[in-house]
């Protein structure tokens, strides 16, 4: 088993900079959840060190070997991809072996192998099926039990969850984090999706444009994010971010004191963030709105509110409200977030 180290890895395409001077160290056996919208260089991050792609310049290590320079084949590493890449004229069982057949493998071995990777996945009695007789969830751990298999040091998961309905998703989320805790292999999912950072990962690494934003703990980017790219990102409903000014140590627009080391935005220059949770929709409210929206999402409804000309957003309501309707809320100060207007960045 062995860490990752990514030293000031950068990658473009003709002009397009996809990855710009990318920095990361994976600590053995981590689950590390490389999450970021589409087109901003997640998946050519996990091809590089795939070795499915070059880097223009940097390096990468596994433990204290340098891979960049090996062939694909050399790097114990394995990548499941997001369309499974099965042989769909081959069994389960010949899937599975063909990575060992292609490593020399002996026939006893592999056997070995196959039933005893076969039996972690739930796929023993499915092995002398072919893909396409397949669930799509059943063809995901095909996929799987063919990385694992070879038994790497590295796992690298790009996006193998997207494929699949929600609720198979959300269970195949459990599966892949228990499997990755039992087997104590080094791992990187990519992802576009929120959900599966916070539920799988054990840090997150958030990617804008092709530059690493912030990594953390999914709790420390949910709760201390360093800018408003990473306060929106992470967090469903999306963080409510108003423009804001300080004015005789006063913030507008919601009246309250703030303490004098936001002077230096006398006027202007600052956004406030409040997550929608932190705002109570309640009778004797010290704040008046009319409501604008209200959908239901089964466990609550989440509520647009209008409070002078700044929109809201409060969710975890029990009730409905209709539009139109005058409410009062309220929320601790302590839970408001404050930002440059100038780059978005943080101001503690």
């Amino acid at each position: 088993m062995a860490g990752l180290t990514l030293k000031n890895i950068c990658k473009s395409f003709g002009d397009l900079k996809v990855l710009d001077d990318i920095s990361l160290q994976l600590e053995d056996g981590e689950l590390l959840v490389l999450l970021g919208p589409s087109g901003c260089g997640k998946s050519t991050l996990l091809r590089l060190v795939a070795g499915l792609e070059s880097q223009d310049s940097g390096e990468i290590f596994l433990g204290d070997r340098r891979i960049d320079h090996l062939l694909p084949r050399d790097r114990q590493v394995a990548m499941v991809f997001q369309n499974y890449a099965l042989y769909p004229h081959m069994t389960v069982r010949k899937n599975l072996a063909f990575p060992l057949k292609v490593a020399g493998i002996g026939r006893t071995e592999t056997e070995q192998r196959i039933t005893r990777v076969a039996g972690m996945l739930g796929l023993t009695d499915k092995l002398r099926q072919k893909p396409g007789q397949l669930s799509g969830g059943q063809r995901q751990r095909v996929a799987l039990g063919r990385a694992i298999i070879r038994e790497p040091s590295l796992f690298l998961l790009d996006e193998p969850l997207s494929n699949l309905d929600a609720d198979l998703r959300a269970r195949m989320r459990l599966e892949i984090v228990k499997l990755q805790k039992k087997l104590s292999t080094t791992t990187i999912h990519v992802t576009h999706d929120q959900a599966e950072a916070l539920t799988m990962a054990d840090r997150i690494a958030l990617l804008c444009d092709g530059k690493l934003v912030q990594v953390g703990t999914p709790e420390d980017l949910y709760r201390n994010p360093n800018s408003i790219y990473v306060a929106e990102f992470i967090g469903s409903p999306r963080m409510n971010i108003v423009e804001a000014a300080v004015r005789e140590n006063i913030l507008t627009p919601f009246g309250l004191p703030v303490a004098e080391y936001y002077l230096e935005s006398e006027g202007a220059g600052l956004k406030v963030g409040l997550r929608p949770e932190a705002i109570e929709i309640k009778a004797g409210g010290e704040f008046r709105a009319v409501v604008n929206s209200c959908e239901y999402l089964g466990e609550q409804y989440v509520v647009g509110l209008a409070y002078g000309d700044t929109q809201l957003v409060v969710s975890g309501n029990r009730k409905p409200y209709q539009p139109g309707d005058l409410v009062t809320f309220t929320f601790d100060a302590e839970n408001l977030m404050f930002f440059s207007s100038a780059d978005g960045t943080r101001l503690r």
